[in-house]
């Protein structure tokens, strides 16, 4: 890796509240979110009344009495999101988009075109302003790791250049939520030991800091905290995992909540998975409970699927051994899935009907391939008619009406 700064990371600030508030100039510095039953984002004036995405709406606007919700307006978050990236790739073609509204860009060899580093997070910025109408951070850094906490250092609306002389004294300053890996339970764990900053972590033992997190994750932490980060920007590579997560607020851990839930999230990666030939091997879910503490569980296959109702079941058989073994949580806020270790070529191995007690979970079997079959058939009324015109039928057993499904594609991520 370059000694020198050019990693740079784009981020747009509050997207979707901010992309709100351009299309209806009544909103802007108003406290809004966009939601209603949850809140899916919010703006900087709702924050600093401590409302934050994946909230209860009940709970935002006691916090917030005159907080202002909004639908949500997806095409423009599709199409201004673009346009960004768009005015990102303008620069270089080292480009790595991480979601809709951010993206790493490797800015090494560009100065006789554009300038600087600096000069090209300025002209990034006054376009994104310009062109436009939208805020965005920009942080500029020697890795990628340190790139992202420039840029979230630098919100809102700024700009901050991490010179390599000087990063670890910036670095170790800040605090450790910044660091990638450290969520709400584990800064509450480090917290309990007197970590607080970067710093204190990267001076941790590593056989204390292990006992504490973990020893890989205490591995990762002790390389960011140093800034020991070789990765490179990737523009074309393929996905290893898909994702998607539903944010409930706070609901009863049952299954009459659990289940419509997870097949949902289950039938948006499915979908995408059948769509590019790409069943994968492991299934993982992460529950978050009320106090925004994570477990998760895995499961590796004998093959890999990507067959809807497959996915939904073993799931909820993880979901249901995650809350067997934390019968004091009565409270959930979040269900995630996720499909890793996606197969490049896939193909099926035809099993004989031996009664194996796994068989619905086999893409070989017979009542595997009936239901490869039934997505197969679904997939293509819904290429034609749009994805209301079938459901599953588990999914009758609730409604998602808190998170609209055009946010929810919007917001899943190839992870």
């Amino acid at each position: 890796m370059s000694g020198a700064a050019t990693m740079l990371h784009a981020d747009l600030d509050a997207f979707y509240a901010s992309v709100e508030q351009l299309l209806n100039p009544a909103l802007r510095g108003k406290p809004i979110a966009v939601g209603g039953g949850v809140v899916l984002a919010a703006s900087y004036e709702a924050k600093a009344f401590g409302v934050r995405g994946g909230m209860p709406g009940r709970r935002a606007l006691e916090l917030c009495p005159h907080l202002r919700f909004v639908a949500g307006h997806f095409d423009a978050y599709q199409r201004l999101g673009d346009a960004a990236l768009k005015v990102v790739s303008d620069y270089t073609p080292l480009v790595e988009r991480l979601s809709i509204d951010e993206a790493f860009a490797d800015v090494a060899g560009c100065e006789r075109l554009f300038g600087s580093p600096l000069e090209i997070g300025k002209s990034i910025r006054r376009r994104v302003r310009e062109e436009l109408g939208l805020p965005i951070s920009v942080g500029i850094a020697r890795t990628k790791h340190l790139a992202k906490i420039a840029s979230q250092v630098a919100k809102p609306d700024g700009l901050v250049v991490v010179d390599p002389a000087c990063e670890l004294a910036f670095l170790h300053d800040l605090p450790v939520h910044l660091l990638w890996g450290v969520g709400p339970a584990t800064e509450a764990r480090l917290a309990e030991v007197g970590v607080i900053t970067i710093g204190q972590l990267a001076h941790l033992p590593d056989a204390r800091l292990s006992g504490l997190v973990g020893r890989a994750l205490g591995m990762k932490l002790t390389a960011l905290a140093w800034n020991c980060d070789p990765r490179v920007v990737r523009t074309a590579a393929r996905a290893q995992s898909a994702g998607a997560q539903c944010a409930l607020g706070h609901q009863l851990a049952h299954p009459s909540v659990t289940r419509p839930v997870l097949w949902q999230l289950a039938d948006r990666i499915g979908t995408r998975l059948r769509a590019k030939s790409r069943p994968g091997w492991t299934i993982s879910v992460r529950v978050r409970f009320a106090d925004l503490r994570a477990v998760s569980r895995s499961v590796t296959l004998p093959q890999p699927i990507s067959a809807t109702a497959m996915l939904a079941e073993i799931a909820e058989d993880l979901v249901r051994a995650v809350l067997a073994a934390h019968p004091e949580e009565r409270t959930i806020s979040l269900l995630a899935i996720s499909v890793s270790r996606l197969e490049q070529h896939p193909v099926t191995q035809l099993e004989l009907p031996l009664g194996l007690a796994d068989e619905a979970h086999r893409p070989g079997s017979q009542k595997g391939g009936a239901r490869a079959r039934a997505d197969r058939a679904m997939d293509k009324v819904r290429d034609r008619f749009g994805w209301g015109a079938l459901r599953y039928g588990p999914l009758a057993m609730g409604q998602l009406r808190s998170v609209p499904d055009a946010f929810r594609t919007l917001a899943e991520k190839e992870l």
